[in-house]
């Protein structure tokens, strides 16, 4: 239920009411879950997010953190693995690539791209080649769901014999498009 953070409260989507960071650890802790996923939007441009992270992290929680990678990554707790997206070119959005960021990444972490064409699997695969990853850190590449195939993908991937993970959007095989999910 952890999406955002605003201030020194958070709404829990999953209870639908305003909780504080010591509460939401403590009902993290209270589920008795191991791994904590921060994602929804993008949390790190929310104000209190860093502290949530480090208080996850100072409870014992393996946390991982879903960023766009449009916002500097220094400041994460180096507990907290990063799952970084990079926006390709059909996503609109490929200015707001914080490049800067490649350079922060461990094999802790993992980089993901979600891929809407053609085009934007050849610009991924140009990435992977301009870039020197830490050798263990997983690729992920996801097909935009309802836009590209993921059958085109997986043929792709096995035809340049990428060393890539390929990767669904669960969330949208198993709500579709509604928002909160």
């Amino acid at each position: 239920p952890l999406r955002c953070v605003w201030c020194d409260s958070a709404y829990a989507f999953g209870g639908g009411e305003w909780m504080t960071i010591d509460t939401i650890v403590n009902q993290v802790i209270a589920y008795q879950c191991q791994h904590v996923t921060v994602t929804g939007g993008e949390p790190l441009s929310q104000k209190r997010c860093l502290l949530l992270l480090e208080r996850l992290s100072d409870a014992g929680l393996s946390i991982s953190l879903e960023t766009s990678g449009a916002i500097d990554l220094s400041e994460v707790d180096t507990r907290v693995s990063r799952v970084m997206d990079l926006k390709p070119p059909d996503s609109g959005e490929v200015e707001r690539n914080r490049w800067s960021n490649m350079a922060l990444l461990t094999d802790h972490d993992q980089l993901k791209f979600v891929i809407a064409s053609r085009g934007d699997y050849e610009w991924a695969c140009a990435v992977l080649n301009r870039y020197t990853l830490p050798g263990a850190m997983p690729v992920l590449f996801s097909p935009v769901h309802g836009q590209l195939p993921p059958k085109s993908l997986a043929e792709w991937i096995l035809e340049d014999r990428l060393t890539v993970r390929m990767q669904m959007q669960m969330h949208k095989l198993i709500w579709g498009d509604r928002p909160g999910h």
